[in-house]
C-alpha cells in the first residue's frame, strides 16, 4: 500500500509520502512533482514510508536533485536519508525571548 500527496502547508510545499516507495507507486509519486514546475523549496515527508526499492531510491535521488529536501522523524526514514546522502530539512531556529 501507498499514498502521496502534496499540500501546501506554512513552512511551504510538502510531499508526504505513506507506505511502500516501490515500483510503479514510486513512479506514480514522482508524477506527482512532474505534472508541473517542481514547487521551489519542495519538502519530501518520509517519516511513513516503511519500505524503499531501489525504484523508489531513483525517485527520491531525482527529488534531491531537482532541488528538494527531505524530512525523517523515523529511524528507517532517516537511515534511508542517511544511505542515499538526501539533504535533510532544517526548520528555521526557533526565536526565543531572554527576560
Amino acid at each position: 500500500m501507498f499514498r502521496a500527496q502534496i499540500s501546501q502547508l506554512a513552512s511551504g510545499p510538502t510531499l508526504k509520502m505513506e507506505g511502500s516507495l516501490v515500483g510503479q507507486w514510486a513512479e506514480e509519486a514522482k508524477s506527482l512533482v512532474t505534472n508541473g514546475i517542481v514547487p521551489k523549496g519542495l519538502v519530501v515527508d518520509l517519516t511513513d514510508v516503511s519500505y524503499v526499492d531501489s525504484v523508489g531510491e531513483k525517485v527520491l535521488t531525482w527529488l534531491a536533485s531537482v532541488g528538494a529536501s527531505f524530512m525523517a522523524k523515523t529511524v528507517y526514514a532517516a537511515s534511508v536519508c542517511e544511505r542515499l546522502q538526501l539533504p535533510v530539512h532544517r526548520k528555521a531556529p526557533v526565536c526565543s525571548e531572554q527576560f
